[in-house]
Parts: structure tokens; C-alpha cells; sequence
């Protein structure tokens, strides 16, 4: 089995880094892992043409069918989001729009295979579970339109640095084991 893990954050060294680097240790020990950065690629923001609509791929050229390779080779997607404003970051939002081409809201569409499956861990600095939900429920959304079988979330609030997952490591270690 192959997984992936999005640091959806533009941050490489905080608190969804870390995260992620747990996730992937975890996860390396019973399936191959790749994970990646969200702003270790260049795409830019959704024209609204929509083109996609009609030919099932986007007018733009750069990296966003990389990164959808990716999604094609893992069995097992896993998005870790901070939350910006209440919400997934601008520069995961902005890459979720442009994944319209694979969207299963028209047709044609462009496809990755099915049956994969698709994991969602938020993190907040407040102490209210309501914002790791919403960021939950954007990352789910995105999964159902791209037909990847949402599979579980966890949600980590008062996270605000790196320090701050010490004493949350065994629930994510936790959370992992029910990752398959």
C-alpha cells in the first residue's frame, strides 16, 4: 500500500510539519510513504473558464497534474491542515480549485482510481472543536468530489507550535493505527 501526506500548510517547519512527520513515521512502518508540502509547488488560482468542463483538463500548465499523480499512486491520502481563518489555508484552497478537472461535477472529467481512501487531520489554536470540524468538512468535501472514500479525521485544537504536539504525539499515534 502507498500513502500520501499533505502538509497542506504553507509552513515547513511548525506545527502541521510536525504532524506530518509523525503521520509519516507511523505510517512508514506498514505502507510506503510519500509526503509532500503544498507550497513546494506552483500552480496558480482557478480562472473560472471552465474549460475543464469540456475537456477534462485545465487551460494552465504547471504543477497541479504533478501533484495529482500523486494522488493517483497513493492508496491512502492523508490532507493535515492548519486552519487560516477558520478554514483550510488559501494555498490548499486554491490548489482544491484547480483540481475541477478531476471533480466528479461534470462530465468529462479526468478520474484517479477508485476505491482510495482518504484521512483529514485539523489543527486550530483555540480551544473549540467547531473550527477543526469545518476544516474537516472542507477537506471531505474535496475528497467526494474526487470519489476518494473519506475513511476518518482527527481534530487537534489548542495547537499553535511545533512544542505543542508533544503531549498530543500518542493521539496521533493513535489515530494512525487506524489508518488502512
Amino acid at each position: 500500500m502507498k500513502a500520501l501526506i499533505i502538509n497542506c500548510s504553507p509552513v515547513k517547519t511548525g506545527a502541521t510539519a510536525e504532524i506530518t512527520r509523525i503521520v509519516s513515521a507511523q505510517l512508514s512502518e506498514k505502507m510506503t510513504v510519500k509526503t509532500i508540502c503544498i507550497d513546494d509547488y506552483q500552480f496558480g488560482f482557478c480562472r473560472g473558464c471552465r474549460s475543464c468542463h469540456l475537456s477534462a483538463k485545465c487551460i494552465l500548465e504547471d504543477d497541479v497534474p504533478v501533484i495529482m499523480k500523486e494522488f493517483e499512486r497513493a492508496d491512502v491520502i492523508i490532507c493535515v491542515s492548519p486552519s487560516y481563518w477558520a478554514d483550510i489555508p488559501g494555498q490548499f484552497k486554491a490548489f482544491i480549485d484547480r483540481c475541477t478537472p478531476w471533480c466528479n461535477t461534470h462530465e468529462p472529467h479526468a478520474t484517479i482510481p477508485a476505491g482510495e481512501k482518504g484521512y483529514s487531520i485539523a489543527l486550530r489554536t483555540g480551544p473549540g472543536m467547531k473550527e477543526c470540524e469545518r476544516i474537516i468538512s472542507s477537506i471531505e468535501h474535496f475528497y467526494g468530489h474526487l470519489e476518494i472514500v473519506s475513511s476518518g479525521h482527527l481534530g487537534l485544537c489548542s495547537v499553535e507550535h511545533k512544542e505543542d504536539i508533544i503531549p498530543r504525539r500518542q493521539e496521533i499515534i493513535d489515530f494512525c493505527s487506524t489508518v488502512i
